[in-house]
Formats: C-alpha cells, structure tokens, sequence
C-alpha cells in the first residue's frame, strides 16, 4: 500500500511542471522515482540528466552545472565544455543530494531557476535553458534550513510538490514482491528461500533499504550451490552483515 500511493502520487506529479524534492532515507529509490517521473512526463522524449552532489568534489560542481569556455581554467578542455543546465534543455534535471552544496552554490543555483539562463565559466554568453527540475535528499532540507546551512528561498523553488519515499522497514511486505524478481533474475526456484528465512528478512529493520537487501540476497543466490534452502548460509551471511 504505501508504494501504491506513491506511484498514485508520481503520476499526478508527472503531469505538471512544478518543481518536485524527493525525500527518503538512502536506499529507498529516489533516483528510480525521479526516472519515473521522467517517463510519465511531457518531457519523456527529451534529455533526462542527473547529478549527485554527494559524488562530486565541491570545485567541481560550479563547472559541471554551468559548463566552461576555452580557457576558464588549467586543465579546461579545448573548447569548453557544455554544462548539464545545458545538456537537459527541454527535458528533466536530476539534482541529488541537493543538501550537500555550498551557501555560495545554492545562491548561484537559485539565480540560475528564477532566471532560466546560465553562463558558461569563464565566458560571457548566456545561455537560455527550459528544464523542469527534481531533486532529492536524505536530509531533511527544513532541519538544514533552520540550523542554516540550506537557503530557505532555494528550498521553497525545489519543494513546489514533495514526495516522501517510505523506508523497507515500513513495506516489510513488498519484500517476496523483491525477492521473486530476484529469484527470476538468478535462475533460482523459490524453494531456495524458506518460510523463516523469509519472516527473518521481513523482521529486519534495513537501515540501508532496498539496496541493502538487495546486496545480501545476491550474495546468497550467488554463493548457494544446491536449488533448495541453504539456513547455514543463509544465517551466516546475515551475521557477517550486521559487523559494523
């Protein structure tokens, strides 16, 4: 049920331009329902670009976004180079972990939404770009505002329309849905996952979620060497798992 809701909500969200921030704890698909959202748009035929800011080195994510022009600086490509603003004209622009970026970013940032035009680095052209934005975030982007690390004028621009992600813990019963999928995936019969294992996976709490199930299942379809249920295995994978 909470998932149901939230692909009811995705496809009421896709219909529309407003700007949509995507919350939820890693590992619970943010980056899957920002495609979704994608697909289920106008913009569907057009460029779907994603950048997470967790990934990239802080002096690097002014060029990235905005692009740069021969020269900007050592070690530019000959030629300059197009930014992402750029690369999503008339499509979607994924901003992940959008809580990461600097106060001197986000005010560049909120510039570039309000007036939809950028300048390359080190150039003097400006650049007109129609993207709809997305973002997301496992922090919550009001704390940050408050403790004031977050510009509240740039959260209210992203957060037009909100979507919350539950975590696994809280569809404990989506988990045989995930595991068949994986099963068919490994060639695997499901007799190779018993009724305990499966209430076992259920109980669990998942603070990784969806990608640290699974990451624990594949490794178990992966090293089980018979087509039925493997509880030594099983259970000793699980143990190795909870080391900090």
């Amino acid at each position: 049920q909470p998932m149901i809701k939230v692909k009811e909500i995705i496809r009421r969200f896709a219909g529309v331009e407003a700007a949509v921030l995507i919350t939820g704890e890693s590992g619970t698909g943010k980056e899957l329902v920002a495609h979704a959202l994608h697909r289920e748009s106008p913009r569907r035929r057009m460029p779907f670009v994603a950048v997470n800011f967790a990934s990239l080195a802080p002096n690097l994510i002014e060029s990235e976004l905005f692009g740069y022009e021969d020269g900007a600086f050592t070690g530019a490509k000959r030629g300059g180079k197009m930014g992402l603003f750029e690369m999503a004209d008339q499509g979607t622009l994924f901003l992940d972990e959008v809580g990461e970026i600097s106060h001197e970013m986000q005010l560049r940032l909120l510039r570039i939404l309000e007036a939809r035009e950028v300048m390359r680095v080190g150039g003097s052209r400006i650049f007109s770009v129609n993207v709809r934005i997305i973002s997301a975030s496992h922090q919550p982007l009001l704390e940050l505002v408050r403790s004031g690390r977050f510009r509240l004028d740039l959260y209210y621009r992203l957060a037009t329309l909100k979507l919350e992600l539950p975590p696994l813990r809280e569809r404990s019963e989506d988990i045989l849905l995930i595991l068949r999928r994986l099963l068919h995936r490994h060639s695997k019969p499901e007799s190779v996952i018993s009724p305990d294992m499966l209430e076992t996976l259920r109980g669990r709490a998942w603070p990784g979620n969806i990608r640290e199930l699974l990451a624990f299942v594949e490794s178990y379809l992966i090293l089980l060497d018979k087509p039925e249920a493997d509880p030594a295995l099983f259970h000793s994978l699980l143990h190795e798992s909870e080391r900090p």
